[in-house]
């Protein structure tokens, strides 16, 4: 896993991030502070359930813009071309096979701002992504997870 302040990912989910700064920017902040506008309006503050909501809907943004910031400050974007091994790295298709439950499953690895396991984007620092990190097609990888012991099979991996 990379250090903390360092955020590995792909250029979709920079670019992802990027647009979804820019729509907070300029859509969302707007939105915001027209609903509070509108609560100011309806009178007393001080017991407007509206106001509240408008309030926490500004503030929750607000922290997203901030955390969006920061993550595309510390972004280091993988370079999926890159010629080196074929090795399981952020930026590939892995292909595998869970020997204790003989499913195949074709995964992205990513970056964990763009984890979506159930879209077939695993992050890099989950405990599968992590293990399978280095390792290449037709490396058996076992470890432990919660339930006992993971064993999968590296079928493919593509840039």
């Amino acid at each position: 896993m990379a250090p903390n302040n360092i955020h590995e990912m792909t250029r979709e989910g920079y670019d992802n991030l990027n647009a979804e700064l820019e729509q907070l920017i300029t859509v969302r902040r707007k939105e915001n502070a027209q609903r509070l506008k509108e609560a100011i309006a309806l009178g007393d503050i001080s017991e407007n359930a509206e106001y509240d909501a408008a309030k926490d809907a500004q503030a929750e943004t607000e922290e997203r813009i901030s955390e969006i910031e920061e993550i595309l400050r510390t972004a280091v974007i993988v370079d999926e071309t890159e010629e080196g091994d074929d090795s399981v790295q952020t930026g590939r298709t892995v292909t595998v096979r869970d020997l204790v439950l003989g499913i195949t499953s074709t995964y992205k690895i990513v970056g964990t701002t763009e984890a979506d396991p159930l879209n077939g984007k695993l992050s890099n620092a989950s405990l599968v992504g992590e293990h399978l990190i280095g390792h290449k097609a037709g490396d058996k990888v076992e470890f432990m997870v919660p339930d006992g012991l993971a064993k999968y099979e590296i079928l493919e991996v593509n840039r």
